[in-house]
Order: structure tokens, then C-alpha cells, then sequence
């Protein structure tokens, strides 16, 4: 032990004590200096707005910055291709050179998408379906059948179009409902003031029957009269193939004429 001491006091140890020491000052310096230039200490900038511009503004703005960039592409209906709508950092944030800025671009090309089923479901379900794929609603026709305000066909590009078919996002597709009467019903016609043969012309063209016949000045004279008054009439809109339509006659009215337009 008392040797360690003697050594503690030889010009060898303070010769290896003094360089110990200064080695780890260097060190120390060394490593504080390297990090500073590593972690570019100081160097901080802010990131330019680049929401609402178009992507090669956005990327000319970034060059200039001494920033890095990486695109993503989203596609939606309704908005200009190439628009820049999102980044990461935000703008403002403050950032080092060369760091990279992650931005949300418009495509221009609609991501393809498989056709939901939407035949015989009904049209509120379908509106939810379709806005739910990305889809448009188009024209909506009705045909007699049945089963009221269901989708009895789709159709796209004006050809039908079947579930799973892809199509690209934001497509229009057109509807062909049933309209709840199904193909037994016909439109109410409108008698009234028709003369009575041409009433009963009427009738037959339309697959129904003339009912009860009454007359509203106490002739009996069918040849001549002229329909004043008609059970069920045109508020009901719809009746079933035979079914009867009665008529109230008189012969004390003018039968009306067909109107004209003058060219």
C-alpha cells in the first residue's frame, strides 16, 4: 500500500494523470461538436404552407427549402387533380434542413371499385349503399311492378350492370324502380265531357269496362249524350285491368271539342 502512495507522488502519474485528463476533454469536445454538426444544432427553418397548392409548386417550394418530400395520392370526386390537401409537419412548424415533408395529393385517375349488389333492395338502402362506395345516384325510372320503390335493375354507361363488375369511383348509376302497381293497372282516363261513344272507345283501348250508366236529365238517349260525371275518376289514379268505370250521361250538354293550336 505504502508503494501505491509513493507512486501517487512520482512525476509518472501526474505525466499520465495530466493526459488522462486531457483526453477526455477532447474527447468530451470531440463528441459535443460532432453531435452539433450531426443533428444540424441551429439549423431549424420553417415549413411553407403548401395546402391548396398544386403539387408541383409544393415540391419547387420544398426543392428551394433544402426539404425532402414523399407524395401520397387520394382520389375524390368534385376536386381539382394535383391539389395538394394535407402535410406533415403542418405549416409553421420548425424543422431542420433536409428533413422530409409527407403530402396528400389529389389523383386523377378514380380508384376502381367491385359493384355493391343493390337489386331488390329497397331505394332508401340503395342511397346508402352508393354514397357509401363513392358512388353517384343518377336518373331513377319506373316500370310497373309490384314491389313499390324497389331496385328491380342498376345500369352504368346505359348498360346494365351486375355486383362485383368494377367500376371506377364516383361512377353514376342509374335506378329503374317499381312503381307499386304492377302490370295489371292502368291510368284513370278522363271522361268527362267526352261523348259517350268516345268514352266507351276509350274504355275498351284501356283494357276496362263501362259500369253503371245513369242519366243527370232523365234522358235514355246513349247516341247522343255526353259523359257529365264519372265513378272512380282521375284522383284515383290507378284501376285494375276490367274493372268498370261508371258514367253519369245527359243530353243537354255540348260535347267538348278538342282544343287547337295555332302554328
Amino acid at each position: 500500500m505504502s508503494k501505491f502512495f509513493l507512486y501517487l507522488r512520482t512525476n509518472t502519474f501526474r505525466k499520465n494523470l495530466i493526459y488522462a485528463i486531457v483526453g477526455i476533454i477532447a474527447l468530451f469536445v470531440l463528441v459535443y461538436f460532432g453531435l452539433r454538426v450531426y443533428t444540424k444544432h441551429g439549423d431549424r427553418q420553417e415549413v411553407p404552407v403548401l395546402k391548396g397548392l398544386h403539387i408541383g409548386e409544393a415540391i419547387d417550394i420544398l426543392k428551394k427549402a433544402g426539404l425532402e418530400y414523399q407524395v401520397d395520392s387520394v382520389y375524390q370526386m368534385d376536386t381539382r387533380p394535383g391539389l395538394v390537401i394535407d402535410q406533415d409537419p403542418e405549416p409553421a412548424s420548425a424543422v431542420k434542413g433536409g428533413r422530409t415533408i409527407y403530402l396528400t395529393m389529389i389523383t386523377q385517375t378514380a380508384p376502381e371499385i367491385a359493384f355493391p349488389e343493390v337489386v331488390d333492395k329497397t331505394l332508401i338502402e340503395v342511397i346508402s349503399i352508393i354514397k357509401n362506395h363513392s358512388l353517384v345516384l343518377g336518373d331513377t325510372t319506373y316500370i310497373n311492378d309490384i314491389a313499390r320503390d324497389v331496385v328491380l335493375d342498376a345500369q352504368f354507361g346505359g348498360q346494365p350492370i351486375t355486383a362485383g363488375r368494377m367500376i371506377p369511383k364516383g361512377s353514376r348509376i342509374n335506378l329503374v324502380l317499381g312503381n307499386g302497381r304492377g302490370n295489371d293497372q292502368v291510368n284513370i282516363p278522363e271522361l268527362v265531357g267526352l261523348p259517350y261513344s268516345e268514352a266507351e272507345f276509350a274504355l275498351r283501348g284501356l283494357g276496362l269496362v263501362i259500369g253503371n250508366i245513369s242519366f243527370a236529365d232523365g234522358s235514355r238517349d246513349t247516341l247522343n249524350a255526353t259523359v257529365v260525371e264519372q265513378t272512380p275518376d282521375i284522383s284515383s289514379q290507378f284501376i285494375s285491368l276490367g274493372s268498370a268505370i261508371h258514367l253519369k250521361l245527359s243530353n243537354s250538354v255540348v260535347p267538348t271539342a278538342p282544343s287547337t293550336i295555332n302554328e
